[in-house]
């Protein structure tokens, strides 16, 4: 007999997401939805203003990811009026996005993702002397793997569970015969999610030496927004809000620079150290997750980090492209403004299009016309022949893609990157397992850790070019000469490309008589979460469920595994209203 399972929230991710699952009379999932069940508003926001301010409202798109949008923001403004940005911005821009990177995948595989694999309550059982031995076997050069250590930690997991509450390690599915990990290796991850969360504040830092604060740094069309000073007596006696670089400038000196290294040390001795090892010794117990999860097979990059300019592809670390199913020997272009190319269906989205909600619309033509037509909160199950989500359903020439970190790995060992070639092959070797095992739910998030630790020594390499320029006299970091709306086309269109954490993201802007006349943003997490098109065909998450067997459908601990593997962001997808669909908020800025 066949059951419908629903998880809703899907727990431990940004913003809020719903899976109905439809099960076989042996528990195998036979059909998935999946539902965003909030709604963005950021673009509708937008027309009519500013496009230099546009970044600080599409910022507030995420409250995780607030750097990338920025970025793909000023991006897409720069593209449309042919702004070309300094080298030191550029530089200061990719050391921002890679810390991002560092950030997020460390606090997903810890404190989002971990505890699908890690049984928190197992590791009151464990031995912190045998705890010990196995840390320093996974990882000989980390300090913090003594005895007392690991007792100590086991002492504040017994704290939690002794009072009645877990605390953050409430609502899992402790004891579920899904979890593998010997009691040692349990209590070991712990203690790292633990040193997870003390290194995430260090580290964050960044982004405030060079954006102010964070989250949600600063930017600014042109460059960035941080003037370089290398005289430090002179601190302080800057020559007006509006002066950027040379002497008297306040903001990004030598000491700033510093702390910028020194952080550079503890993201890569944190990679290095705890989250490759723990990536490796967590998947050796679950080898059998190489074959479940894969999705859909075609996968998709922008591209990112370039060397000498967004506008130069060759010198991408990242390079854009698109996979058709698995075959790595062909990589197809992509290219953002060809109309028929990327567009976005709401057959099964709670939207309407003038064109018919059967027909796709490039984000350039793209609208935000909002039309709830599903059940009345609360409700036990959605309608999901007709429309189901908040999400709409992006295609690249009719094609569903899979974004993110194993798009990213797989175009990168299909064109030959050599650090990343030689990564893969360490943990599939390592692991005992065939290249076709990154097809999977294993393999997603073993991506996520080979490409964080890529990014951790490349942004070494950034700060070095940053700190040569500036010892040869380069100290700008912003382009004035376009910054002005009367030098500018009465009617401009672009797009803003990058690859933030969880995959491919662009913001398309079209601008007439200097304001905003349409905007658009296609998510990550809206190329992977998005429903059935018209089509038919299933999005990444739904695709990826198919097949998975549920050893109870209560605690459906393989839903989770999936899902989570992908990172689900849909706070892309937020807007406030109460149960009957009436707004809460209104904020009116003169």
């Amino acid at each position: 007999m066949s059951r419908r399972v629903v998880v809703d929230p899907i727990t431990r991710i940004e913003g809020h997401l719903r899976i109905e699952a439809e099960t076989d009379a042996e528990g195998r999932i036979t059909q998935a939805s999946s539902a965003g069940t909030m709604v963005r508003g950021i673009e509708i926001i937008l027309r009519g203003r500013d496009p230099r301010d546009a970044w600080a409202f599409a910022q507030r798109i995420c409250g995780v990811c607030t750097l990338v949008h920025g970025i793909a923001s000023v991006r897409a403004v720069e593209d449309a009026l042919k702004y070309e940005v300094p080298a030191n911005a550029q530089l200061i821009r990719n050391l921002m996005t890679g810390a991002q990177y560092i950030h997020d995948h460390v606090m997903h595989f810890y404190h989002l993702h971990a505890l699908d694999w890690v049984d928190v309550v197992s590791a009151l059982k464990a031995d912190p002397a045998a705890t010990s031995q196995l840390a320093q076997t996974v990882s000989p050069s980390y300090p913090r793997s003594s005895p007392g250590y690991f007792a100590d930690m086991q002492k504040k997991v017994k704290g939690f569970v002794e009072s009645g509450q877990l605390g953050i390690f409430s609502n899992g599915y402790w004891g579920h015969p899904a979890y593998k990990l010997p009691p040692e290796a349990n209590l070991m991850a712990v203690a790292h999610y633990l040193d997870a969360l003390a290194w995430q504040r260090d580290v964050a830092k960044l982004h405030t030496i060079f954006g102010g604060k964070n989250p949600h740094p600063n930017f600014l069309v042109g460059g960035v927004p941080c003037a370089i000073s290398i005289h430090p007596e002179q601190e302080g006696r800057g020559k007006g809000p509006h002066y950027r670089g040379g002497e008297g400038a306040t903001s990004l000196n030598m000491v700033g620079l510093a702390n910028v290294q020194n952080i550079i040390n503890q993201m890569r001795e944190f990679v290095d150290q705890v989250y490759v090892p723990d990536t490796l010794a967590i998947a050796g117990f679950y080898k059998d997750w190489s074959t479940q999860g894969e999705g859909i097979g075609n996968f998709m990059t922008y591209g990112d980090f370039p060397e000498k300019g967004i506008n130069d592809p060759a010198s991408f670390l990242i390079p854009s492209g698109v996979i058709l199913n698995r075959d790595l020997s062909t990589i197809h272009p992509v290219d953002l403004h060809a109309e028929n190319e990327i567009e976005e269906f709401v057959s099964h989205s709670w939207y309407d299009y003038s064109v018919g909600k059967d027909k796709g619309l490039h984000p350039y033509k793209g609208e935000t016309a909002l039309h709830y037509t599903g059940p009345k909160p609360p409700y036990e199950n959605l309608d999901t022949a007709k429309e189901y989500s908040w999400l709409k359903s992006p295609r690249w020439k009719g094609k569903a893609m899979e974004v993110g970190p194993l798009a990213r790995v797989l175009m990168m060992y299909a064109k030959g990157h050599a650090q990343t070639r030689e990564l893969v092959d360490m943990t599939l070797s390592k692991l005992d397992l065939p290249l076709t095992a990154l097809y999977s739910t294993l393999g997603r998030t073993a991506a996520r850790t080979l490409e964080t630790k890529v990014i951790a020594d490349t942004m070494q390499g950034w700060y070095d070019q940053l700190i040569a320029n500036i010892r040869a006299g380069d100290l700008r970091t912003f382009n004035e000469t376009k910054w002005d709306p009367s030098t500018w086309p009465a009617t401009a269109k672009g797009a803003g490309f990058m690859e933030a954490p969880r995959g491919a993201l662009a913001h398309w802007i079209v601008i007439k008589d200097g304001k905003i006349d349409n905007y658009q943003a296609v998510v990550p997490s809206t190329w992977n979460a998005g429903p059935r098109d018209p089509q038919g065909q299933d999005g990444p998450y739904e695709a990826a469920l198919k097949g998975h067997k549920l050893y109870d459908p209560k605690q459906p601990i393989e839903i989770l595994r999936t899902i989570h593997s992908f990172d689900p962001c849909i706070a892309c997808a937020v807007h406030v209203t109460d149960p009957d669909g009436e707004e809460l908020v209104k904020v009116k800025i003169k």
